[in-house]
């Protein structure tokens, strides 16, 4: 007998099966249903997600704000990955008694991805593999990183990681955030300066913000000019810490060497957006996170939520 329904959203590799056994919650009654696609809107996601008591949300692939709580009357549990959601409005949550859960993580995964991204930059990887594959053979020169300064924006659990791989390939490292104190920077390996400062004199600047109103948009016209023409700029935080506008005419003015980037301000990125046809871009689909071992966490920490809900005795809440 189905006691409850429960959807997994945004499963675009259709892989959560594979990393808990979801097909065993119908011993207590829960029926599992798997959305690889993602919304095209708030209306299609209400209206496919009306009759779920339990969802299971992918980071923040699909958004939760007050309005689409409101409309979602049989929601009971609501489960991130992650400890932390900003598509999620936890106080509308806790309003509607909904119960918001979340797992571990990997740390190890997004600074990894963003080293990658920044070497495939430094050595053409993109084009070299594809003219390769193409019959050619070397078409481009690289530049190394060594004796080159890398400017962090954030330095959190990530940047720190981010501090600790630039130092053992010789460059130098800048930090900048609006709470970050110089002593929090010397202890990172890093040298704490201004904003200005930092996108003036850095050759490669990476962003590890979390977004909020007070971080959207903080890499803007100014900040790219600053950057230069030999600067690459990388972001795989979050898509709008970054002006968009001002950065594909960045790319296209060659304000900026050019840009790797694993976020975007619509996600999936859609066909034909400027980005996807800048020469001047290294890009990934937003897979920052997208890991065995990342996964693991995500969904068997997001089973253990769901067990723990039906058992009374909810794990990881995080709008107590």
């Amino acid at each position: 007998m189905t006691r409850f329904r429960l959807a997994i959203l945004d499963d675009y590799q259709q892989v959560s099966g594979d990393y808990a056994p979801w097909d065993s919650l119908l011993d207590d009654g829960v029926k599992v249903s798997v959305f690889s696609a993602p919304f095209v809107s708030e209306e299609q996601a209400v209206a496919a997600l009306a009759p779920f008591d339990i969802i299971v949300a992918m980071r923040e692939r699909t958004r939760f704000p007050q309005d689409v709580l409101e409309s979602l009357p049989n929601l009971k549990l609501l489960v991130t990955t992650g400890m932390a959601n900003a598509a999620i409005d936890l106080g509308a949550a806790a309003e509607r008694g909904i119960v918001v859960c979340g797992t571990g993580g990997s740390p190890a995964a997004a600074p990894e991805l963003t080293w990658a991204l920044l070497m495939a930059f430094a050595r053409n990887l993109t084009v070299e593999e594809n003219s390769l594959r193409a019959g050619d053979w070397q078409t481009g020169v690289g530049f190394e990183l060594e004796g080159k300064t890398l400017g962090i924006v954030g330095l959190g659990k990530i940047g720190k990681r981010m501090a600790g791989y630039a130092k053992a390939f010789g460059m130098d490292v800048l930090a900048w955030s609006q709470n970050l104190t110089a002593d929090a920077a010397e202890a990172a390996g890093a040298r704490k300066v201004s904003k200005e400062e930092l996108f003036r004199e850095s050759d490669v600047v990476t962003l590890h913000l979390r977004l909020s109103e007070r971080t959207e948009g903080i890499v803007g016209s100014r900040e790219l000019r600053l950057l230069g023409p030999e600067g690459v700029l990388v972001n795989t935080a979050r898509g709008p810490l970054v002006d968009e506008a001002a950065l594909i005419q960045a790319l296209e003015e060659g304000w900026i060497r050019g840009a790797a980037l694993d976020v975007f301000d619509e996600e999936p990125l859609p066909s034909g957006h400027a980005l996807l046809h800048s020469s001047r871009t290294v890009l990934s689909p937003h897979i920052g996170y997208v890991t065995h071992e990342s996964y693991r966490q995500f969904y068997g920490g997001a089973f253990e939520d769901v067990k723990g809900w039906l058992s009374g005795t909810p794990v990881r809440v995080i709008n107590a």
